[in-house]
């Protein structure tokens, strides 16, 4: 989490935003340039009102009057044409960036290790790449341009008085140094309001997401009150966040406009008094000054607005930056690519911890042979998930080696390793989408025929063809128009189509019914023919064909065989685990 650091900029965050708009420089130049433009062309009318008036006063001749509008409305359309052109080139900038910031922000994470999804709120990721990446855009749209430009507008109106009048233009600025202090304060302040603001968005984000994922749950165990409360509670403080910046404003914003009329009023007294003296200030002045003043306060009022919305993208970049800095993915990536792989397993005194010094796997070796299944069984905790994680390069070994085809998995490169080794979990994730869609998971290379062929193979087609508009009946969240059984389902004909060398099916049988799981096991039947096979069963009558079962306990393998050779060992862990079982099954 980004911390507060007490400065009202950091120019660090500031140049790495900046870089992104290197690629669209001709478009930040033109939005730059007419800001510029605006700003010399917006101290023109005050000027163009002074002549006008004073010419007037002294010739009384309409026809130059009309001149002077004439020159006014002139100046007017073109303010309005560079108006147009900084507003849509801004923004145009401002959304190429953050879509390339967003894009930069998901191609880390979906690299990132499951340890860090493991340890990471999601509704504060949702948080990172959509909310705090969108106020980047102000950063460019309202925060970087309308700064340039009201400082320079500042400056050449500045420049103006004081060569028009310095008596009056010292007059006018009299308050100015009160007022800078006060935005520098003001911004120094509504800094750490603004991190706050943002931390309080991703809390109440990451709680909404939880429970609204989890909300089975909030009802079955009779806790909607409970965490009506906690939402309550993490709600208000998001107010009182809110809260904080609007005090912060509503003390700015009247000094910035009691100090605004003070000037004018000074201008009004002295130019007054000179008028009145020695004519050596004219009408005209009085009021281009007036207006020249409203038109130097009023942009540092923005400023200060403005500046606290760069404050607000820069905190922003801040937050996404350190996702996109954070190490969390896989070290190292080899280079090795094949078409296909034989199927060959072997863990070699493979130790593993998911906290340091608190083993999961402790010195795992067994061979896996091409084409063959292999079972593995254990107590809850014994570190049978955590084997094919392993496989998948999901996590980094501590020590000891795997290999696939006598290859160093780490040797393979990543996303060629993870297309050979297809994985159906007991909890399946369905997207909200098509059946189609969800089995190809949008591969090109896998038409509809491709799936309807594979799914007669592994006997689901009559199923699918069940539904409503059949391959292209879509499941809604995370598949929620699905049984359990029928997700599963699902997840075997996705594994299928891939074609993979290996497949690892874990605890896919659990959890369903009995016609489910009949289908089920007869879909598992033909995806492991010819293919090497690991297997993770509660339920061991799913199991007694393996050509290996490996029984594990904390960590270690305690048995290793065949079912039959592992019943005939007396009182063996898996012949007491398969009694225990079957004679509850009997019961």
């Amino acid at each position: 989490m980004s911390k507060t650091t007490g400065k009202a900029f950091d120019i660090k965050i500031f140049v790495r935003l900046m870089s992104f708009a290197k690629l669209y420089r001709v478009r930040f130049i033109v939005a730059a340039t007419s800001t510029i433009l605006l700003a010399v062309f917006a101290v023109m009318s005050p000027v163009i009102l002074m002549a006008a008036i004073d010419d007037f006063v002294a010739h009384k001749d309409l026809t130059r009057l009309l001149y002077y509008t004439i020159a006014m409305l002139a100046v007017l359309l073109v303010q309005v044409l560079f108006q147009f052109s900084f507003i849509y080139n801004a923004n145009w900038v401002g959304q190429h960036i953050i879509r390339d910031i967003r894009a930069k922000t998901f191609r880390k994470i979906v690299a990132f290790k499951m340890s860090y999804f493991n340890n990471s709120s999601v509704g504060k990721l949702v948080t990172r790449v959509v909310s705090d990446i969108e106020t980047i855009a102000n950063f460019f749209t309202q925060g970087v341009f309308m700064i340039i430009s009201d400082v320079l507008k500042m400056i050449i109106v500045i420049i103006v008085m004081l060569y028009t009048n310095w008596k009056l233009a010292i007059i006018a600025l009299a308050t100015l140094p009160v007022l800078i202090y006060a935005t520098k304060i003001f911004q120094i302040a509504i800094k750490s309001t603004f991190q706050d603001v943002r931390n309080q968005v991703a809390n109440l984000n990451g709680f909404v997401q939880e429970r609204v994922t989890g909300m089975k749950i909030v009802q079955l165990f009779n806790r909607e009150k409970i965490e009506y409360q906690n939402f309550v509670g993490i709600n208000e403080k998001h107010k009182k966040a809110h809260v904080k910046t609007v005090w912060y404003y509503s003390i700015f914003f009247p000094i910035a406009e009691i100090l605004s009329s003070i000037a004018i009023g000074l201008i009004v007294w002295f130019g007054g008094l000179q008028v009145v003296e020695d004519n050596a200030v004219t009408v005209g002045a009085i009021i281009g000054f007036i207006k020249m003043s409203q038109m130097l306060f009023r942009p540092l009022r923005q400023i200060a607005d403005k500046f606290n919305q760069l404050q607000m993208g820069i905190v922003a970049g801040e937050r996404v930056f350190n996702v996109i800095d954070t190490e969390s993915s896989i070290t190292k990536s080899g280079t090795i690519t094949t078409e296909s792989l034989q199927g060959n397993i072997r863990f070699k005194d493979v130790r593993f911890s998911y906290i340091k010094d608190e083993e999961v796997l402790k010195g795992i070796s067994f061979n896996v042979k091409k084409g063959e299944t292999i079972a593995i069984v254990g107590a809850t905790g014994a570190g049978k998930s955590t084997i094919i994680n392993l496989i998948n390069r999901f996590y980094e070994i501590d020590s000891g080696a795997i290999y696939l085809d006598d290859v160093l998995v780490e040797d393979y490169e990543i996303n060629a390793l993870r297309e050979k080794v297809a994985v159906v979990l007991q909890d399946v994730f369905l997207f909200s989408d098509t059946i189609f869609n969800n089995i190809s998971l949008k591969n090109n290379d896998i038409s509809l025929d491709d799936v309807k062929k594979a799914a007669k193979q592994i006997g689901i087609h009559d199923f699918i063809m069940t539904l409503p508009n059949n391959y292209a009946y879509n499941v809604k969240e995370r598949g929620g128009m699905l049984s359990s059984g029928q997700r599963q389902l699902i997840a075997f004909l996705r594994a299928y189509v891939s074609k993979p060398s290996v497949l690892i099916l874990d605890e896919a049988t659990s959890s369903v019914d009995t016609h489910s799981e009949q289908m089920i096991q007869h879909a598992t039947d033909e995806i492991t023919k010819g293919r090497t096979s690991i297997v993770i069963a509660h339920r061991l009558a799913t199991i007694k064909k393996a050509d290996t079962i490996i029984v594990m306990d904390k960590g270690i393998i305690v048995e290793q065989g065949d079912h039959n050779q592992l019943l005939q060992k007396n009182n063996g862990y898996y012949k007491n685990l398969y009694e225990k079982q079957f004679s509850t099954e009997i019961i």
